[in-house]
């Protein structure tokens, strides 16, 4: 049997920060275990290759699906993951958010000693390479390259101007001193190249002599000897004959919120009654295994532009086509970004302490953005996104089956709150306010989604039902906790409650949902762990203002 020191089961966004981290231990040896392929497809690296990549499954999508979901009349929803080098940052919207900072400090109150945001911003630094250098918010020469954007469209910056029209606050950095507002995103886009954790993190190190990757590797479960994590089973993807590995230190489940409580669960750890459902044996009882998922439920708005400066007129006919061959060719065109580069994060109400609500927008209408019917319609347009932050409505991930072959069960639970309800209802009327205004007066007509029809509540709520759609966040399956927390699946260093040997690090770990997109915060978490791993000293904290109120506070 094949002995390394570390297996890492995921070549994700925290499985490439792992393996690189791990093996700057030249005496450490690391196996980097990857179900997927190498990321070595011009679709990857063209950040337009997320039109291609993400509404299907295939090679870099796992392309999951959820259960009926009750409060969404029962329809199911297409949930795409990344598959491969990378993992989701290989086939994101690459949008660098880390999220408000008092969602880290939520986390310490909760009994998590070292995830206040005082703690996590240097971890956030270390991993970040800024276009403009670090400063006391961002990192300046960490592996993950972080750029603004520069798109001269005039419906960006007009979409800005009515957000300020609107009475809403305007920031020149979402991940600075104020989140709250109207503005410009921050992606990892570099020279018209996507930037994934893969390019960032995995290929520098590739040739390290003690590190080993394999691909088409899936895991089917984890080896359990007196309490202890001691190996792996994986399976060739295509053969499914199967093999086992030793590891003599610890075994780093890194496979994401939807996969690393389905393999705790084919391990025979989790729910002993979810688990006897299944005929799976009882190795270590764990009830929170697969519980406390949260996501991102999304609502595409869209209007109608009376200019042909949007997608649909860049890409119509033979334009599609060009697009690639001009990348391919000389790295040119509009491959080299992606229609996504302004937004917002709101509040629904005033009361609260930091938004709830997150607005994307795009330059294209869409129908289901997320989903296998989505598709451009064919006018010229913008669509505003909105997701609501913080849902208290909460799902789970089980089994399907016994078989490790079989997508794990997903029932994400949607809109079972009234409050969440609530909240994309006013957003709805917020993004309404704020595309009436005189700004965007050149760049919109008619009212494409929901349409002039819906105005009441009820219709309002009837349309969020019929069309909501993740926008891609799931976390907290295996949630963060402390020992009196019966739920709680890993500690405060992600080790797994009750074995030894055994942590579970990336977005399953988040014990709530940030406010934000969760890429970054995930890359933070495993750069965070990886010291503790490593038995090293966690970063001093850094104590950085806080907005708040129109001042800044301590």
């Amino acid at each position: 049997m094949d002995r390394y020191d570390y297996i890492i089961i995921g070549a994700g966004s925290a499985g490439c920060v792992l393996a690189n981290r791990l093996t700057e231990d030249a005496g450490k040896t690391v196996l980097l275990l990857e179900a997927g392929v190498k990321d070595n497809s011009m679709m990857v690296r063209m950040p337009a290759g997320v039109a291609t990549l993400v509404p299907d499954k295939g090679t870099y999508n796992w392309g999951f699906w959820t259960e009926p979901e009750p409060h969404l009349e029962n329809r199911k929803l297409f949930w795409p993951r990344g598959k491969g080098w990378g993992g989701s940052s290989s086939i994101n919207g690459m949008l660098y958010i880390r999220g408000h900072a008092r969602d880290f400090d939520q986390w310490r109150q909760m009994g998590l000693p070292g995830w206040g945001f005082a703690d996590v911003l240097p971890y956030f630094k270390k991993s970040e390479a800024f276009e403009d250098g670090a400063d006391a918010w961002h990192g300046g020469d960490g592996p993950l390259k972080v750029t603004k954007t520069h798109d001269a469209n005039p419906i960006y910056n007009a979409t800005i101007e009515a957000g300020r029209q609107a009475g809403h606050k305007v920031t020149g950095d979402f991940n600075g001193f104020q989140q709250e507002g109207w503005g410009r995103y921050q992606n990892t886009i570099v020279d018209g190249e996507r930037w994934s954790a893969a390019k960032g993190y995995l290929h520098p190190v590739l040739s390290r002599p003690n590190l080993t990757c394999i691909t088409g590797a899936r895991t089917t479960r984890i080896l359990v000897e007196n309490g202890r994590a001691v190996g792996v089973e994986y399976a060739d993807e295509t053969t499914r004959d199967r093999k086992t590995v030793r590891a003599d230190a610890e075994v780093l489940l890194c496979a994401g919120a939807v996969q690393s409580p389905h393999i705790l669960q084919l391990s025979g750890i989790g729910d002993p009654d979810e688990l006897g459902k299944f005929g799976v044996p009882v190795v270590h009882a764990l009830k929170g295994v697969g519980a406390n998922l949260q996501d991102h439920l999304d609502i595409a708005m869209a209007w109608e532009c009376p200019k042909p400066i949007t997608m649909y007129s860049q890409t119509k006919g033979l334009r599609t086509a060009l697009i690639g061959i001009s990348y391919m060719l000389f790295k040119k065109g509009l491959g080299r970004r992606f229609p996504l580069e302004t937004g917002a994060f709101l509040k629904s109400r005033p009361d609260l302490d930091r938004p709830d609500l997150q607005v994307h927008e795009m330059l294209v209408i869409t129908r289901n953005h997320g989903s296998r019917d989505a598709g451009p319609i064919a006018k010229d347009g913008f669509s505003l996104h909105v997701c609501q932050l913080r849902p208290e409505s909460h799902g789970r991930v089980g089994l399907r089956s016994a078989d490790p072959f079989d997508d794990p069960a997903i029932f994400a639970n949607y809109l079972a709150a009234d409050e969440d309800r609530r909240a994309l209802r006013e957003g709805v009327k917020i993004m309404r306010e704020v595309v009436r205004q005189p700004a965007l007066d050149p760049y919109r007509t008619e009212e494409v989604f929901p349409g002039k029809a819906v105005q009441s509540d009820a219709d309002i709520d009837e349309w969020i039902r019929k069309t909501g759609e993740t926008i891609y966040h799931p976390v907290g399956t295996c949630k963060m906790g402390t020992a009196a927390d019966p739920m709680a699946v890993v500690d405060s260093d992600c080790r797994v409650q009750g074995i030894a040997g055994l942590r579970v690090v990336d977005a399953s770990v988040m014990p709530t949902l940030i406010g934000g997109n969760t890429n970054a915060p995930t890359i933070m978490i495993a750069e965070k762990i990886a010291d503790s791993i490593r038995g090293r000293a966690f970063l001093p904290a850094e104590d950085a203002p806080i907005y708040e109120d129109g001042k800044v506070a301590a």
